[in-house]
């Protein structure tokens, strides 16, 4: 038994290995959080098989569905719409649940793209050793990350949604003013971009160009 957990393209869809293709090719199904979404991969390397949906809003019988394929033999795929799957992503709820159902399971990592890995080796920032945050909390928790992350050594790294990113840098700002930042955005896709500075200049860049408060952020702070 074996069930395989397939890292795919964060943008530029050239970005997914050989393996990964072949794996994609082999398996029963495909699991992902948007059929939609992952049916363009699949179409771009002319993969044809069947896929399901799984994201954080699926039911408990969803995943009961997914057991029982299992139990009938079936080998499974796990992809997010982007990335490597169970990295800030439902998908390590249901990777628990497997493990748990079926000690005897292989479950197999194709290793592919993430956010956190791509933008920290871009960053200039030391990576050797660094925290990710994931997504920060909105409201409960919030206040005490950032001052978490006023008190490290290493290098902080956390995810951001374009509709908080502004918030987020008047957070740093008011927490570690001088403390430099790097935010990566829209990594391997046409309109990447990497701005570093204090969050103060941050702040301001994407004031006045707030056609560029779109996309997916990676916020990385620098040790202090």
């Amino acid at each position: 038994m074996k069930f395989y957990v397939i890292g795919t393209p964060i943008g530029n869809m050239e970005d997914i290995t050989y393996r990964a293709v072949r794996i994609l090719s082999e398996v029963d199904l495909v699991l992902c959080e948007d059929t939609r979404v992952t049916i363009n991969l699949l179409n771009k390397y002319n993969i044809k098989k069947p896929t399901l949906s799984f994201h954080s809003q699926s039911k408990l019988s969803k995943t009961d569905k997914i057991i029982d394929l299992i139990k009938e033999g079936k080998t499974l795929a796990l992809v997010s719409d982007a990335g490597t799957p169970t990295i800030s992503d439902p998908g390590s709820v249901l990777v628990s649940k497997i493990k748990e159902t079926f000690p005897e399971i292989e479950v197999i990592a194709i290793p592919g793209p993430t956010a956190l890995i791509s933008a920290l080796s871009i960053s200039g920032l030391p990576a050797s050793d660094f925290t990710f945050l994931g997504f920060l909390p909105h409201k409960k928790g919030r206040e005490t990350l950032f001052r978490e992350i006023v008190d490290s050594e290493r290098t902080m790294v956390f995810y951001e949604s374009p509709h908080r990113i502004l918030k987020a840098l008047e957070s740093l700002k008011k927490f570690m003013p001088d403390r430099k930042i790097v935010i990566a955005r829209e990594l391997t896709k046409i309109f990447e971009q990497i701005i570093s500075g204090t969050p103060a200049e941050i702040e301001k860049y994407f004031t006045d160009h707030a056609d560029k408060v779109r996309g997916e952020f990676v916020v990385l702070v620098a040790g202090k």
